[in-house]
């Protein structure tokens, strides 16, 4: 008889369209080790059919502007910091998409925002990056710059898009129609794949400059205004990414 651990490893490297050929094949197997893997293989194809009819709602808005060619979706991050730069990012999904698991950035964990940042990358018809420094959001003021990050973003699409799908918002100066939709990063797809976007290539500089001004903790912070953080900068005083117009109380 064949071993449970040898069946175990046909389970562990099976692809999804040999699982169910698996489980049909050892359903007989009365053998407790073997039920267990039946079921959890079970419990997959469950939990896998909720997350495709999530995402099917997570495409309304896409399927609701399907008569344009080009949708595409567009978040920020890092409105809120002390520190560090507003990033924005603009997102083209293909029509045929099928990726899973997009959602708001802030509800994924760092290691699934990480391995989606990939797939999306290689999946989107086109995405593009906008960023605004620290200087520059205290000459124009956060709102601002964030509106100038989203523009930047989206210039640097190839194609470009024929209408836009925004969390939340309207950017001035922008010509091409837009859907402001609150809270959208959890309502849309290509709004979600744009704040995983923004949120992955943001942290990867904030951990850079953790390094390039140690002490503020920005590996960890992000920028933001944590206890350690302000203490920090109480102590420390501001380095060059800090934001001139959101510290005031704490310097």
């Amino acid at each position: 008889m064949e071993s449970i651990q040898s069946i175990r490893e046909k389970f562990n490297r099976a692809e999804e369209n040999m699982l169910h050929s698996l489980i049909e094949e050892y359903r007989s197997d009365a053998r407790k080790g073997v039920e267990a893997l039946i079921i959890k293989a079970e419990k997959h194809f469950l939990a896998l059919e909720k997350e495709r009819e999530r995402m099917w709602q997570m495409f309304s808005y896409e399927r609701q502007y399907d008569s344009y060619s080009y949708i595409c979706g567009v978040d920020e991050v890092g409105r809120g910091p002390l520190a560090g730069p507003v990033v924005a990012a603009a997102v083209i999904l293909p029509k045929d998409c099928n990726l899973l698991y997009l959602n708001d950035s802030k509800k994924l964990t760092a290691q699934k925002r990480e391995s989606l940042d990939i797939e999306i990358r290689e999946n989107a018809i086109s995405f593009g990056i906008g960023r605004v420094e620290p200087d520059r959001i205290d000459s124009i003021n956060i709102l601002n710059a964030t509106y100038e990050a989203m523009r930047d973003a989206i210039q640097n699409l190839d194609p470009k898009p024929d209408i836009l799908l925004n969390d939340a918002v309207t950017i001035p100066g922008i010509s091409a129609p837009q859907v402001a939709i609150i809270k959208g990063d959890g309502k849309s797809a290509s709004i979600a794949a744009a704040s995983i976007i923004a949120k992955v290539f943001r942290d990867r500089l904030m951990v850079e400059y953790d390094k390039k001004y140690p002490g503020y903790g920005f590996a960890s912070n992000k920028g933001y205004g944590s206890a350690g953080h302000i203490a920090a900068l109480k102590e420390l005083g501001p380095c060059p990414i800090h934001r001139k117009s959101f510290i005031g109380n704490f310097i």
